[in-house]
Formats: structure tokens, C-alpha cells, sequence
């Protein structure tokens, strides 16, 4: 097994809220994630539209997997989200986050999540903070 396979192992092992969300790593190496997960009425919300929650969580399950992709523990420093478009239920999201730098102790990140159809629902922003500790 890779070191970034193994890496994703250990991260998804004890990962409950993906697996919630019913996320599905597609493709994953140093520096890069995408994943897509299908929009359930469970993640709607009062207007019947997904929940912004939602469209953020799986940003930053692609973003902490991007991150860690190197096997130095990393955590989230600071994340900006925006929305341009709803999903609804049925609708399949693809999230790609791609490495921009990674420097000793940070490393910046852009995650796009998509429908099926190929629309920009959001657009993600992340600054990890990486640890210096190996991922276990």
C-alpha cells in the first residue's frame, strides 16, 4: 500500500462524518483530492435546498484530506466559503481541492465543488496549519 493510501486509510477509519455523508474518494495523491458524495432529503434544509453545512462539510473533508496528503498532520488555520449556486436532493457533488503552496508550516488549498452536470456550486479557500507530527 502507498503512503498516501495508507494515509486516507487511517483518516477514513476514523472519519464517522464522512461516512455519514456517504463520501467517496475517487482520486487521491500528494496534494490533491476529489471526492463526490450525493445529496440526500436528510441534508436539506427548510427551503428544500442542500444546507450550506453540508456543501462546507464536504469542502473541508476534501480540503483536510488534500492537507494531509503528505503525512504531516495538518489542521485547518483558516477557511473561506462561497456559495454560488443550491443543489438539491439527488444531486451528486464532486469536490476536487487542489494544493496551490506548501510551505514548513502552512499550506493553501482550493477545493470546487461541482454537480453532475458540471455547475459551480461553491468555491473553497484553505489555510492548513501543518503540525510538524506525522499523521497516525
Amino acid at each position: 500500500m502507498s503512503d498516501t493510501k495508507k494515509i486516507l486509510s487511517t483518516m477514513l477509519a476514523k472519519d464517522n462524518f464522512s461516512k455519514w455523508m456517504g463520501i467517496v474518494v475517487d482520486e487521491y495523491k500528494e496534494g490533491y483530492c476529489r471526492l463526490h458524495y450525493t445529496i440526500t432529503a436528510d441534508m436539506l434544509n427548510g427551503f428544500g435546498i442542500v444546507h450550506g453545512g453540508i456543501i462546507f462539510s464536504g469542502a473541508d473533508s476534501a480540503f483536510a484530506f488534500a492537507c494531509n496528503s503528505h503525512g504531516i498532520l495538518s489542521v485547518a488555520l483558516d477557511v473561506h466559503i462561497t456559495f454560488i449556486r443550491a443543489a438539491k436532493a439527488g444531486d451528486m457533488m464532486t469536490v476536487t481541492a487542489k494544493e496551490i503552496h506548501t510551505g514548513n508550516k502552512t499550506s493553501f488549498y482550493d477545493i470546487t465543488t461541482t454537480t453532475d452536470k458540471s455547475e459551480i456550486v461553491s468555491v473553497f479557500k484553505g489555510t492548513a496549519y501543518r503540525t510538524g507530527k506525522p499523521v497516525e
